[in-house]
């Protein structure tokens, strides 16, 4: 067992993997002399794992994992996890925006008796479109999940092996490292860390695949989407109720004859919308359910270059 590792999800970062191990292992190196780094490469289609393996053959702190095909950042995360052993574990993004010479102040955070040490950006450097993007998942999110979600931090942390050793025994498939480390419930600080630019290329995600991570992870931590459709149900048969009665009374006591078949329609096909949208709302938790039975494996290793510090149970 070494005494800190970084585990770091590669995707299309050919450009930038060999500054990011140098400056790891500097980082790393002024911790502790026995560090490992785990670089977990998820098909992106580049060079990547040329360089990964290059890396791995030079130096035998370094193991690569590649996937069979591209499964995911978090899966990622949750491969090297699963291969790392050490006392101290750093996951952050392989994309040079969070700078491994912060590490340090993290470890040293954690020496004061904290499991996890969560790194929070200063500023962050992202388009303005995608700041705004993240400010409405943020609102949507902590509204309808049962924690809260602060959007300044992201991956980067430092956790305990204890933390990863628990990681280890939730298996579900819809995976979301922070979330899964929030929930555990380990006592937790944060330090203030810079967040650089990106030196090269643009962010993976696409508003397709942030959507459809967003959805996904509000429907892994959260029924509440499902109670508040249940809610909103019996506020439109309340109201459906309301406006019967009046226009019964209306019509027994005074005479006003019963009109508006054009309304009738249109309230019709809102009732039926409604309808179709919760039941929309519980096919996919249903969806998910599926696949959670399944117990499919949440990724596929198609290559490991270097040693490899542990073969994982499951």
């Amino acid at each position: 067992m070494v005494h800190i590792a970084a585990v770091v999800p590669i995707y299309r970062s050919e450009r930038t993997v060999r500054e990011l191990y140098e400056r790891l292992k500097t980082a790393l190196g002024a911790i502790s002399p026995d560090f490992q780094i785990i670089l977990v490469e998820d098909c992106g289609g580049d060079g990547s794992w040329a360089v990964i393996k290059d890396l791995a053959s030079k130096d035998e702190r370094v193991t690569g994992i590649q996937f069979s095909r591209n499964f995911g950042q978090h899966y990622g995360i949750t491969a090297g996890l699963d291969f790392c052993d050490a006392e101290w574990i750093v996951v952050m993004d392989g994309d040079l925006q969070d700078p491994p010479e912060e590490i340090a102040r993290l470890y040293a955070k954690a020496q004061e008796g904290f499991d996890v040490v969560h790194a929070r950006k200063i500023r962050r450097r992202h388009p303005w479109l995608q700041e705004v993007g993240s400010a409405i998942f943020t609102r949507v999110f902590n509204a309808l999940a049962e924690n809260r979600y602060d959007s300044q931090i992201g991956n980067f942390r430092i956790v305990s092996r204890k933390v990863v050793e628990t990681y280890r025994s939730m298996r579900e498939q819809l995976r979301y490292f922070g979330g899964l480390v929030d929930w555990m419930g380990f006592p937790a600080a944060i330090v203030d860390v810079e967040h650089a630019a990106r030196p090269d290329g643009r962010s993976s995600y696409s508003l397709a695949r942030r959507i459809r991570l967003s959805t996904d992870i509000i429907i892994a931590y959260s029924d509440k989407p499902l109670r508040l459709s249940v809610q909103f149900g019996f506020a439109i048969a309340a109201l459906a109720f309301l406006g019967g009665l009046y226009l019964f009374f209306r019509a027994l006591f005074f005479g006003f004859p019963v009109m508006g078949w054009g309304s009738l329609i249109v309230s019709l096909y809102f009732l039926g919308g409604i309808i179709i949208c919760n039941l929309g709302i519980l096919g996919i938790y249903l969806g998910k359910v599926y696949d959670e039975v399944k117990r499919r494996p949440l990724y596929v290793v198609r290559e490991i270059a270097g040693r490899v510090p542990r073969m994982p149970a499951v």
